[in-house]
């Protein structure tokens, strides 16, 4: 069974943030058996003085096949979340089914990124839907970024990649055909996503953080310098922001 777990307001500037957060969260889940974990993504939502955020106000989300039931896995996140996030921080927790992704589920994280949204509304789209949603401290507000996670990773067109399998200890060079089998990428295309020959080089920096693109998890190569041995290269840390952030 395909799962969403969105987590948002969890730090403060003293501690990890909630992409670090939902790491650890994600690694907590493989000693109990609850969880095989696909991705991980940041997602990035509306910047403005009216919200209140620690740093960008990102939210994170974490997708997998739940190998548990449903109950526990709820139950972990819920005390990892407890146990973990800042003292002072307003955690948000969200845990959804691919059968609980709706028309208004998926407004509702485009909405996200260009309005203030209230808790109200989070209530209002989760009507009638088995999705679980909760505050965990203070004014729960974090619920709403959490919401607001699962729907644009579901959405298929947000966010950028914390993890994926052999992700972050893949570096140096290799045929684009070899990387796609190390790294769980669907994809690598140019800017203009043309897909280069499978047995095209690509030097892949220590900054590779893929995107979600067309519901695929896609990497972004540019045409590397004529003078390098390889002919790509993963975009830059300044591209990827620009189309994610």
């Amino acid at each position: 069974m395909k799962i969403f777990i969105g987590i948002d307001n969890t730090d403060n500037t003293g501690t990890q943030d909630t992409g670090s957060l939902a790491r650890a969260l994600a690694e907590s889940f493989a000693p109990v058996g609850l969880f095989a974990v696909r991705t991980i993504t940041r997602h990035q939502l509306l910047v403005d003085r009216r919200i209140p955020f620690t740093t960008h106000n990102s939210a994170a989300s974490i997708t997998g096949v739940c190998k548990g039931s449903l109950a526990d896995l709820i139950d972990h996140t819920r005390k990892f979340l407890l146990k973990t996030s800042a003292c002072d921080a307003d955690p948000g927790m969200c845990v959804a089914t691919g059968d609980d992704i709706t028309a208004d589920l998926l407004a509702f994280g485009n909405r996200a990124k260009r309005e203030i949204l209230t808790m109200n509304d989070a209530y209002r789209v989760i009507s009638g839907t088995s999705i679980f949603l909760e505050g965990l401290k203070k004014t729960r507000l974090g619920l709403i970024g959490a919401l607001a996670a699962v729907s644009l990773r579901a959405g298929g067109n947000d966010g950028r990649l914390l993890w994926t399998r052999n992700l972050l200890e893949t570096t140096g060079s290799f045929p684009i055909s070899e990387f796609l089998s190390k790294v769980d990428v669907d994809r690598v295309v140019e800017k203009d996503f043309n897909e280069p020959s499978p047995s095209s080089v690509i030097m892949i920096g220590d900054w590779c953080q893929p995107v979600l693109i067309g519901g695929k998890v896609t990497l972004i190569a540019e045409k590397a310098d004529n003078k390098v041995t390889y002919e790509y290269q993963s975009a830059s840390t300044a591209y990827i922001k620009s189309i994610s952030e």
